[in-house]
């Protein structure tokens, strides 16, 4: 009963009927028009939606494929007269459906369908949760791996993963976990970088043609080790595509430009300029202007979007640094010091994250005495 399933009708009567049909099976819920289906919706999450063909203003094509847009995973239903069948199969073709039911539809063939699309809710749902939880957090171990072989590229792609969180918080998008997958693994490649690169990648300094193609080719490394995972095909075309501007320049030198480019690409893209200027020391709403003012390199809807999405007043976190103990640290703190190995190996850089692979590594070297047993880190303080 947990599960919620909406019947839109512009026929009073057949909504009494419904309800006296699936009355105490279903938490049921009706409306008689798709402005009233679309109300309903922003306040409830809804398995299954059923709706009519033929209503006046907005059609049933029209408002399933409202909820396709603003709830995705709602299996959505058609019931429609025979007059109404031509129109339906044409949206069933075009895959906007589930499945179609005629009037008069028997009580037993409404529920049996009701009870296959309540399935496919929650084989959705299940899916979903394998690709976002499980699998991301099997991903994160690769990215945790990243830190020990290049800390500031593992910084940057942590970075961007959250602000690319921040974004999706606030937006809307089909398939989100993929771009978040991907900016996780955006800089995956750079093990492949000489450290004297990517130094002056993130100093923003002047580099010889030869060293920025070094360092592009990251994401062809990048995308080929996420190929070989299955069912990230797609985080792999992102990867491929993040150093690819809206114009078509950047890498690599293709013909793709504009919306050709997969949307999580785009949106890395914006994302590590953005960080690159936060790094810098320019507030939210400046760095913004900044990419504005790069005419050509952005998508200019997605800038909008960003510019509404971190347009909120900025809130400076408070912190504190602490020399503590290795055995004290925790995935909330940072480091306030690069750390050396004895043998000049660097185990952690300025301002990173603490990890747990970090904390393992850092207790390994301290326990061969590579390096000594405190370390001077920066605690957010909760308030």
């Amino acid at each position: 009963m947990d599960d919620k399933i909406l019947f839109i009708d512009d026929d009073p009567n057949l909504l009494s009927g419904i309800k006296r049909q699936l009355k105490g099976k279903y938490n049921l819920f009706t409306a008689e028009s798709g402005d009233d289906a679309l109300k309903l919706l922003t306040k409830n999450t809804f398995a299954v939606v059923v709706s009519d063909f033929k209503m006046p203003k907005m059609n049933g094509a029209e408002v399933l494929e409202k909820f396709r847009e603003l709830s995705p995973n709602t299996v959505r239903m058609m019931l429609t007269g025979q007059a109404d069948i031509e129109a339906v199969i044409d949206i069933v073709n075009k895959g906007n459906i589930f499945r179609f039911l005629t009037k008069p539809c028997p009580p037993e063939i409404l529920q049996k369908n009701i009870i296959n699309g309540l399935n496919q809710f929650h084989l959705q749902i299940a899916e979903k949760e394998l690709l976002s939880k499980t699998l991301s957090g099997s991903l994160q171990v690769m990215a945790d791996i990243l830190v020990l072989a290049k800390p500031q590229a593992f910084n940057r792609g942590q970075r961007s993963r959250e602000i690319i969180k921040r974004f999706l918080a606030a937006t809307k998008i089909d398939d989100a976990w993929q771009i978040e997958i991907a900016a996780m693994l955006s800089q995956i490649g750079c093990v492949t970088v000489p450290d004297s690169i990517l130094e002056k990648i993130y100093a923003n300094s002047q580099m010889l043609p030869e060293d920025k193609i070094v360092f592009q080719l990251h994401t062809k490394t990048s995308s080929e080790i996420i190929t070989k995972i299955p069912r990230l095909e797609k985080v792999a075309e992102i990867i491929a595509l993040q150093e690819k501007y809206y114009d078509g320049s950047g890498f690599p030198s293709n013909d793709i430009k504009g919306p050709d480019i997969p949307l999580g690409a785009r949106l890395i893209r914006i994302a590590l300029d953005f960080d690159q200027m936060l790094q810098s020391d320019k507030t939210n709403g400046e760095a913004i202007s900044a990419l504005k003012n790069k005419t050509g390199l952005y998508d200019p809807e997605l800038l909008d979007q960003f510019e509404k999405a971190f347009n909120a007043p900025e809130v400076r976190k408070k912190y504190t640094v602490k020399r503590i103990a290795i055995s004290d640290l925790n995935e909330k703190m940072y480091l306030n010091e690069e750390i050396i190995s004895a043998s000049g190996i660097i185990l952690g850089k300025m301002k990173q994250r603490i990890t747990k692979t970090l904390i393992i590594t850092l207790k390994n070297y301290a326990s061969n005495r590579e390096i000594t047993n405190n370390v001077t880190v920066i605690i957010p303080i909760d308030e």
